[in-house]
């Protein structure tokens, strides 16, 4: 079964950004994981991992925010509105602190809470609360001044005693009071008048314990502690009013009604605190139930955040129907890999970790069981994890290039599984593609386990992959669905862990392993190996992450620790020792080994023989086709990337987009290096005609390589001749970089590298 998840089938969804929006990117994040919710009278915000949405109460209409439009890609902790400034407040977990401008979509971070002399730790914003012009920040390690007005920051409070720092979960203003409630230290208070908070000696503890939450709703004051007690302050102290069966993740009052989020229950209450409304997780009808992280009542409906399914809102004025606030985006944002070669973008979310192991991968407690998802026509299919037959750690995409509708999803748990028309046809395993197929593991302790790792199609169609912990490490599985086995042992140190496959010109199979670099090929059954010292191969480790096969048949190795490059496949057919080189630059006239000591995850080569690669921890380099010139280089401090692991990288060969896989979500860089084509058929001219302020330049794609490209006026006075690296190039719009050309139409040339083929095309410029 298919599901597209959209926002309100009755509402109108749109993705807009901020006004600094980098033209240059665009982002794919998942808004299920709601980490805080918040309201102005006009919109409704939602905050999510790294990414936040509002909904405007008087159109419907949704606004999408995230990296690209200048939000950090670390984690959101609270987010909060103020009505009296029109400014929203983002706090994350690092301490970090954006301030959005709503009248005009700027954007502020402000860093000093992550500046402060403090274990990183304990810099968690969890909270505000706004009183007479001053945003109070609950953090964990005490509570901060921000002025709304200035956009500064005052004084910090470390109310602990003796001015130790202690956890500040909430805090509230009553009766001329900020109250606060702490996760060990009890509830404390203070003058909120006093000129001198900043002395811990002004705060009295008038409660102690653990504490979740405390908010004022009507006249009253509450607050509920780590033990799920619901309490009323009397004036001198709170008291007991209703015990729940277990802790609150979250309490708070709008519009004066109150809300208590339990993991699998809501409860709403009124201003004298008399039910209104509860909400059960069963009620919902789930396969998977929902864990609920925040709730609140605005107007008449009831809006509910969960850690799956974004938003659920319910009426509270009539009967119980609920709808589902999510704006478009994959299941998760944590992206294991992806697959970008044809128009639609498949994305699985893992996985293992460094040490190929999947039961410690992304804390699921096991072999994480996600779902699957599709960009197709700009919509996002999600095929939830109750419909892929079962496999778990999904870790790799491979799309059959003769059927576009049959895709192999390798497991590193469960087998290979197969997609028809996007749906789950056939999980193989070592049962049902015995004798010569999969295997389980042959080590001891995971004796159920069937590990495998990318799987990459031949020239024939034959699907080539690697099975870990087997001494058939290699396997195929034919056109004509029969499966055959290789067996590595001659060379084999140990039963390896295998990372990417590649496959030369020549039909050779070069594996990556924790071993080195295998390299096969069955015609002559010739079997070989690189791995490190400079006798056996010259790698700087036995670590190999990632290989690639560039345009001029050079094979590129990233490991743990660097980077080495084979200057030829061919130098498999050759007598002796495969050796591998670094590649040495000059850095302010110093030779240096080009990524030395880099932990490298991915190296992928685009339409031009440029290479991009990606680190564990530095983000993404593209260098020349050679390395010898940084070309760019990405982190989260420079571009949208939401972290600088990049766990996977691809490039789309139509358009040169390069799509980057991150834990906190998918980010593409509009490149424009793409695959030469066959032919000069699919010639394309775009923008076409240029309009008047128009910056950018003109792209001229679908080339063959090495094409030949003259751009003339009409009246055939030449302006600009290039020769194409790729399927794709760029025209500034000036006579050889000179001068803006006049307003007109272009005459644009184009020859074949043998000069047999050509092709025409016209642009037309209006300046």
């Amino acid at each position: 079964m298919k599901y597209f998840f959209v926002a309100l089938v009755s509402m109108l969804l749109i993705q807009t950004g901020f006004a600094q929006k980098n033209q240059s990117w665009k982002g794919y994040f998942s808004y299920n994981d709601i980490k805080d919710i918040a309201q102005s009278p006009t919109q409704f915000f939602a905050a999510s991992e790294n990414a936040l949405f509002s909904r405007s109460t008087t159109t419907d209409e949704i606004k999408t925010t995230n990296t690209v439009d200048g939000l950090s890609g670390q984690t959101i902790s609270s987010i909060y509105h103020s009505p009296t400034f029109n400014r929203t407040l983002i706090g994350y977990e690092n301490g970090l602190l954006i301030v959005v401008n709503e009248a005009d979509g700027s954007i502020k971070k402000v860093v000093d809470i992550i500046n402060k002399q403090l274990p990183p730790n304990i810099k968690k914003i969890n909270h505000f609360t706004e009183f007479e012009g001053i945003a109070y920040l609950s953090c964990d390690f005490g509570i901060v001044q921000f002025n709304l007005a200035t956009l500064l920051f005052g004084d910090t409070y470390f109310i602990g005693n003796n001015g130790a720092e202690i956890a500040v979960n909430q805090t509230t203003v009553f009766n001329g009071f900020i109250y606060a409630s702490c996760s060990f230290n009890g509830i404390r208070r203070a003058n909120i008048t006093s000129a001198n908070l900043i002395n811990f000696s002004e705060w009295t503890e008038i409660n102690s314990g653990g504490w979740n939450g405390i908010a004022q709703v009507g006249a009253e004051l509450v607050a509920i502690n780590t033990s799920g007690n619901l309490q009323r302050f009397n004036g001198a102290s709170f008291q007991p009013f209703l015990q729940f069966a277990q802790p609150a993740v979250d309490l708070r009052a709008t519009e004066n009604q109150l809300a208590i989020t339990f993991s699998n229950q809501v409860r709403f209450f009124n201003a004298t605190l008399g039910p209104i409304l509860t909400v059960n997780d069963t009620q919902l009808n789930q396969l998977i139930l929902p864990k609920f992280t925040c709730a609140a009542i605005i107007g008449t409906t009831a809006y509910i955040g969960t850690t799956e399914n974004g938003v659920i809102t319910a009426s509270t004025s009539g009967p119980v129907n609920f709808n589902y606030l999510l704006p478009d985006g994959p299941i998760r944002n944590s992206t294991f890999a992806i697959n970008a070669s044809t128009e639609n973008l498949w994305v699985v979310f893992g996985g293992h970790d460094s040490d190929y192991n999947p039961y410690n991968y992304d804390n699921f407690g096991g072999p994480a069981l996600y779902g699957i998802s599709k960009l197709v026509d700009k919509k996002w299919l999600n095929i939830p994890p109750t419909e892929v037959l079962g496999a778990k750690a999904l870790s790799h995409i491979s799309i059959n290039p003769n059927n576009k509708n049959e895709v192999f999803i390798s497991s590193m748990f469960s087998g290979l599984l197969k997609l028809e028309n996007d749906e789950a046809s056939m999980l193989f395993t070592a049962t049902n593609t015995a004798p010569n197929g999969l295997e389980f593991e042959q080590v001891e302790g995971n004796p159920n386990d069937i590990r495998i790792n990318n799987a990459v199609f031949d020239k024939s169609g034959n699907l080539w992959l690697t099975n870990n912990k087997v001494v058939k490490g290699l396997k195929v599985l034919k056109t004509n669905g029969q499966w055959q086995s290789f067996s590595l042992e001659s060379i084999l140190p140990k039963l390896p862990d295998f990372g990417s496959l590649v496959i030369d010109k020549n039909n050779t199979k070069w594996m990556a392993s924790r071993d080195g670099v295998f390299a096969f090929n069955e015609n002559g059954n010739t079997l070989k190996v690189i791995t490190e010292g400079s006798e056996n191969g010259n790698l700087p480790s036995r670590e190999i992450r990632t290989l690639a096969i560039d345009n001029r048949n050079q094979l590129w190795i990233g490991t743990n620790k660097g980077l080495r490059v084979l200057s030829s496949v061919d130098r498999f057919n050759a007598e002796g020792q495969m050796t591998a080189n670094p590649i040495i630059i000059l850095e302010e006239d110093v030779a240096q080994e080009l990524l030395f000591e880099q932990f490298i995850t991915n190296i992928v080569v685009d339409g031009a023989n440029n290479k991009w690669v990606g680190t564990a921890n530095s983000g993404v380099f593209q260098f020349s086709s050679d390395g010898q010139q940084t070309l760019q280089r990405f982190t989260v401090d420079n571009s949208p990337l939401p972290s600088n692991t990049i766990y996977d990288i691809d490039i789309n060969p139509i358009t040169g987009e390069v799509f980057f896989a991150t834990p906190q979500g998918i980010v593409v860089y509009k490149g424009i290096s793409t695959d030469g084509s066959g032919d000069l058929n699919n010639v394309i001219v775009y923008p076409n005609p240029v309009r008047p302020g128009f910056a950018g330049t003109v792209k001229i794609t679908g080339l063959l390589d090495k094409a030949n490209v003259k751009i003339t006026d009409i009246s055939g006075n030449l302006v600009h001749e290039v020769i194409s690296e790729g399927g794709t190039i760029e025209w500034n719009t000036t006579a050889f970089g000179k001068y803006k050309v006049a307003s007109g139409v272009y005459m644009i040339f184009i020859a074949a590298p043998d000069g047999v083929e050509t092709a025409v095309r016209k642009v037309m410029i209006i300046r």
